[in-house]
C-alpha cells in the first residue's frame, strides 16, 4: 500500500519568519523583503536534501510558506522572485551556493536602493518645508532623513494611522533626526493640509497603471490633498512594483483581524457588530503627483514603462513551478 506523498521539509526558521510577518512583528515592505530573502538563505543552508530535485522542492515549499503571509505586500514575492532568478546548479552544493549568492546580492541591492531613493526624494524638499505622513514607511523616512542631512530644516504632521498606530513609529523616527513633529488623529488631516507643502506616503504595491496600494486612509488623504492643492508624493523602491498587474491581475486587499479594532468585551456592549478592517486601499494615479524610486522620479502614468523594463511583460511565481 502506497503512503501519502511526503511534503518537502521546510526548516523551523522559515515558519517562524512567516509567523512574524503575518502577525506584523516584522513590518515595512523593505524589511519584509529582506527578511524573506534571508529566510530562503537559511532554508538553503540548513537543507539536508541529498538530491538537487529535493533541494529545489524544499526551496519552493519554503517560498510558498513565506508568500502566503501578506498578500498585498508585493515586495515579498518580488524578493522571492529575485532569489529564484539566479538559482542554478547540478548538485545540491552548487544550488546552495547560488542561493547564498543571490540572497546576498538582493540584500545589498536593498541597502543601496533606499539610499538612492532618499537622495531622489530629498530633492523635492526645501528648507523650511512642512510634510504630512501617513502610516510608517522607511522609504519616506529615507527622503526626509537625507533632506535633513543636507541641512534642510523640516517639520511634519504625522497621522497616527489607526488601528495599529503605525504613525507613532514614524513620529519617533522623525523626532530622532531633529524634525519638529506634530502628531494628529487621522480625521484631522484635512484641517491641517493648508499648512503642508508635501504629503509623503509609501506603498505596499504599485500597479501598472500607477495606482498606489498603501495603508488604508491613503486614498482619502490623497483626495483631500488634491482638493487643497497640496502635492502628494509616493516614495517606493522598485521592489514595490507589482508585475502581475501587467497581465491584468488585481492586487488582493488584505483584511486584518477584528481584534485590532475592538475586543470581545467592547463588541458585546454595542451589540456585536460586524467589523471590517481592510489593511490597504487603492489611490488612483490621478491623485498622485509623482512616484519616487531609487531609479528616479516618475509620473504615475510612466510606471508601466519602468515595470516592463524591470520585469518584462509580467512574472509568474517560480515557486509554483
Amino acid at each position: 500500500m502506497n503512503g501519502a506523498p511526503t511534503e518537502p521539509e521546510v526548516v523551523d526558521e522559515v515558519h517562524g519568519v512567516a509567523a512574524d510577518i503575518g502577525s506584523m512583528e516584522i513590518r515595512g515592505a523593505a524589511t519584509i523583503a529582506d527578511t524573506a530573502a534571508r529566510a530562503l538563505g537559511v532554508q538553503a543552508a540548513e537543507s539536508e536534501a541529498d538530491e538537487p530535485s529535493t533541494f529545489r522542492a524544499q526551496l519552493r515549499a519554503a517560498a510558498r510558506v513565506l508568500y502566503d503571509t501578506r498578500p498585498t505586500a508585493v515586495s515579498l514575492p518580488n524578493a522571492l522572485r529575485y532569489v529564484f532568478r539566479d538559482v542554478e546548479g547540478t548538485t545540491v552544493e552548487e544550488l546552495r551556493t547560488s542561493v547564498r549568492a543571490s540572497v546576498a546580492e538582493f540584500r545589498d541591492r536593498l541597502d543601496t536602493a533606499q539610499n538612492d531613493l532618499g537622495r531622489v526624494g530629498a530633492n523635492r524638499l526645501r528648507d523650511g518645508d512642512t510634510v504630512m505622513t501617513h502610516c510608517h514607511s522607511t522609504d519616506v523616512l529615507a527622503c526626509i532623513e537625507t533632506a535633513v542631512e543636507q541641512g534642510k530644516s523640516l517639520s511634519a504632521y504625522v497621522k497616527e494611522t489607526r488601528p495599529r498606530n503605525q504613525g507613532h513609529i514614524t513620529a519617533d523616527a522623525l523626532a530622532d533626526i531633529g524634525v519638529d513633529v506634530t502628531l494628529i488623529v487621522d480625521s484631522a488631516a484635512r484641517r491641517y493640509l493648508n499648512d503642508v507643502d508635501h504629503v509623503l506616503v509609501g506603498a505596499d504595491s504599485i500597479a501598472a497603471d500607477g495606482s498606489v496600494i498603501n495603508k488604508i486612509g491613503t486614498s482619502g488623504l490623497a483626495v483631500n490633498a488634491r482638493d487643497r492643492g497640496t502635492p502628494i508624493v509616493c516614495a517606493a523602491q522598485t521592489i514595490k512594483l507589482h508585475p502581475g498587474t501587467l497581465t491584468g491581475h488585481t492586487v488582493d486587499i488584505e483584511m486584518r483581524a477584528e481584534s485590532e479594532v475592538i475586543d470581545d468585551e467592547q463588541a458585546a456592549k454595542i451589540g456585536d457588530p460586524t467589523v471590517l478592517n481592510p489593511a490597504f486601499d487603492v489611490t488612483p494615479p490621478r491623485y498622485v503627483d509623482a512616484i519616487v524610486t531609487e531609479r528616479g522620479q516618475y509620473p504615475p502614468e510612466s510606471i508601466v514603462t519602468l515595470m516592463r523594463d524591470l520585469f518584462g511583460e509580467g512574472s509568474d511565481h517560480p515557486w509554483d513551478a
